[in-house]
């Protein structure tokens, strides 16, 4: 087999995976109305839903997959939906019939993104006991749902811009820190996440349709937990910044927003178990791991052996590449966990701490880093390939979905007098692959249930 066979079977098993998490595919096959009841039948025993007590029904939302959820939903609902707004990535849009689409910044916030968080927040204050919202919430939803804590309400703090916002959602993200890190202090500089839009809906009831992007799918951190109870606080926000060294680097505000919280003078975050959550209900409707498993089945029609290793593949991108590669460099050379042909998948969303300044985003700095693990065992690697790509076709800031790594990419970056531990050191693995040809690029997905990496090792005979 070529190494051109190989980045073909790679292409194909991660667009099996993406297959298997089109939210719209998902919501139109799982999802039914019949009469006033709505029934969600996702292989665990279904819920329904008696839409007959509500004289309106709105749909509202943000993430990266939003729109094709509720271009779903406007069919399923038909006549029954009202309208709604959404706000979603620039680019990741549907022709909708009924639901406004506010197209904002991700991941740094932007105008826009206030902009579409205020109309969101206002429709849902305008309901009442007769009014059913049913949100549709994905993965960048936290970026694009911004609506920085403001202290001119009827609650007392400190109040926020969005520069302040945009200012330490930039440190952040150079930081290191993990989605969960991330959104904790995202919650607690927000008046509409934590749980806090479920409070501002009430006494309206809502459903909640969910594609995790979270590792361990953990509901109150997808999106920042919009709907669900929050189990951090002020003290685990400042406890962050400390652990990344941030005090120093983010604006003064949003350090006095933290401490006056954690002192008791701002309310904190809706916790579990208040009677506000009785108002809602929030569906799980796809995961990394679904597909992975979906990639699995592709690599099996394709002739491998399938090892899956795990759907929880967290840490800093470049050192999780040099473990993953070191499994699939023995199996190549050993056949240490299966006889080849083995293909080897995992999910995830490992980070990158910025210290250069170049262009990439995680995959492609995995990319990079398995390849200079290939350059030192070229002679076990002619066999093997790697791809490591987002879900959601933008890996970082860029126009990639990720990258492959192989050795006739390590030939044209030699030919072209490329050293890749250069551009690792310098965080720049988009113009490193730019220039020998080794981007994926799908263009926007609109799906988003985080990363699938994929090693193949083909038989030595």
């Amino acid at each position: 087999m070529s190494v051109l066979s190989r980045r073909e079977d790679l292409e194909a098993i991660f667009q099996a995976g993406l297959r298997r998490v089109d939210p719209h595919r998902m919501l139109i096959d799982h999802v039914r109305l019949d009469g006033s009841v709505l029934s969600v039948d996702l292989g665990d025993g279904g819920q329904c839903f008696d839409l007959a007590p509500y004289q309106k029904i709105y749909l509202i939302g943000a993430g990266k997959a939003t729109a094709p959820m509720a271009r779903a939903m406007e069919i399923i609902l038909g006549d029954r939906l009202d309208g709604g707004i959404i706000c979603v990535k620039y680019g990741h849009t549907e022709k909708l019939q009924k639901v406004e689409t506010i197209e904002a910044a991700h991941p740094v916030p932007d105008e826009n993104g206030q902009k579409g968080a205020q109309k969101i927040l206002a429709l849902a204050e305008s309901g009442d006991e007769q009014t059913l919202f049913i949100s549709l919430i994905s993965g960048g939803g936290s970026a694009l749902l911004t609506l920085p804590w403001s202290g001119s309400s009827n609650l007392e703090g400190t109040s926020l811009s969005l520069e302040d916002k945009q200012q330490t959602t930039q440190q952040l993200l150079a930081c290191g820190a993990d989605i969960e890190e991330i959104n904790c202090i995202r919650k607690h500089l927000s008046m509409i996440k934590g749980g806090r839009l479920v409070e501002r809906m009430a006494p309206a009831r809502s459903i909640n349709f969910i594609l995790s992007d979270v590792v361990g799918d953990t509901l109150s951190s997808i999106a920042s937990g919009v709907t669900c109870g929050d189990p951090t606080t002020y003290a685990d926000a400042q406890s962050i910044l400390r652990k990344y060294e941030l005090e120093d680097r983010i604006p003064s505000v949003v350090r006095d927003l933290l401490k006056r919280g954690n002192s008791g003078e701002i309310p904190e975050t809706l916790k579990p178990g208040d009677p506000a959550l009785d108002l809602t209900a929030n569906v799980l409707i796809g995961t990394n791991l679904q597909a992975l498993e979906a990639a699995a089945e592709e690599g099996e029609r394709r002739g491998y052996r399938v090892i899956r290793l795990t759907s929880r593949i967290v840490g800093e991108a470049k050192e999780v590449a040099t473990t993953l590669a070191a499994i699939a460099i023995d199996c190549a050379d050993r056949a240490t966990i299966a006889e080849p042909p083995v293909c080897i998948l995992s999910g995830g969303e490992p980070v990158v701490r910025l210290k250069g300044h170049g262009k990439g985003g995680r995959n492609q700095e995995m990319a990079l880093a398995y390849l200079i693990e290939i350059k030192r065992y070229k002679e076990l690697c002619g066999s093997l390939s790697f791809l490591a790509a987002s879900t959601d076709g933008n890996d970082g800031p860029t126009d990639a979905a990720g990258a492959f790594a192989d050795l006739a990419l390590l030939e044209a970056a030699a030919a072209a007098g490329l050293d890749p531990s250069v551009y690792l050191m310098d965080n720049d693995s988009y113009h490193f692959f730019e220039q020998c040809d080794g981007l994926l690029k799908t263009g926007p997905t609109n799906t988003n249930v985080c990363d699938l990496h994929i090693s193949l090792i083909e038989s030595k005979v």
